[in-house]
């Protein structure tokens, strides 16, 4: 039987490192943004790549497949999927075939990041609201509180927090996720070159972070803005193991 995890993740907050992660064990098939086309076709941004990223995916969601058999027939299926491409007419009867996680990251953190590949986001695009809304649906419909991971957290202390995570999805943990070969990869989505530079030098998980960065004006406002909900995900954040 495959075992399909959803990891669920606004933009810049080590989601491709967590990929790579999963992909790495050797037992996992893994899917990168699946909705991202969709995403684009519907609300018309202008991502970079976007004539590449409408003709690499389906641009009906209804079209998305993420169940059933994992490609390849792989024992475990990671789907990276991005909150803020989950608009609201998009399908969710998909997520009950599914175990879910949530990887989160200090709005600071976020926007400071996200404003060097694209500047003046709006919230939406950040994806911090409606992560807490999957997370609240998700624990309704399960009757428990999906694991929440800080990418703070994981950099700090890669194995433990990798180990408390497969514990709380219920798979077993190798430690061949520590380490991946550097370089682009054939399930990389088609942006891969815009989004992925820095994690494609990298061969693991990147050192501890250091304080926060200082922002100002509209971007120190958005980050403000995105607090109340990282808080109420953060409260529930695994501890390593």
């Amino acid at each position: 039987m495959t075992i399909r995890i959803a990891m669920w993740s606004g933009p810049r907050n080590l989601s491709t490192a967590m990929m790579y992660a999963f992909a790495a064990r050797g037992d996992c098939a893994v899917t990168d943004e699946p909705f991202y086309a969709a995403y684009l076709a519907t609300t018309g941004f202008d991502h970079p790549m976007r004539a590449e990223v409408l003709a690499s995916q389906p641009r009906d969601p209804g079209a998305v497949r993420l169940t059933g058999a994992a490609p390849g027939g792989a024992a475990l299926w990671y789907q990276k999927h991005m909150t803020q491409h989950m608009l609201p007419q998009m399908p969710l009867d998909w997520m009950d075939d599914c175990r879910h996680a949530f990887l989160i990251r200090h709005p600071v953190r976020v926007v400071a990041s996200y404003v060097r590949k694209r500047e003046s986001p709006d919230m939406a695009e950040l994806g911090f609201a409606r992560q807490r809304a999957l997370f609240e649906r998700i624990a309704a419909r399960t009757g428990r509180v999906p694991p929440v991971v800080d990418s703070g957290d994981i950099r700090a202390a890669p194995e433990p927090m990798l180990r408390a995570l497969c514990a709380a999805l219920d798979i077993p943990f190798t430690e061949r996720m520590l380490h991946w070969p550097a370089g682009p990869k054939a399930f990389d989505g088609v942006w891969a070159p815009v989004w992925y530079q820095s994690v494609h030098a990298s061969s693991g998980f990147d050192a501890a972070e250091g304080p926060l960065p200082v922002l100002s004006g509209d971007y120190a406002r958005l980050a403000e803005g995105a607090m109340a909900d990282y808080t109420a995900l953060s409260s529930h954040r695994l501890r390593g193991m």
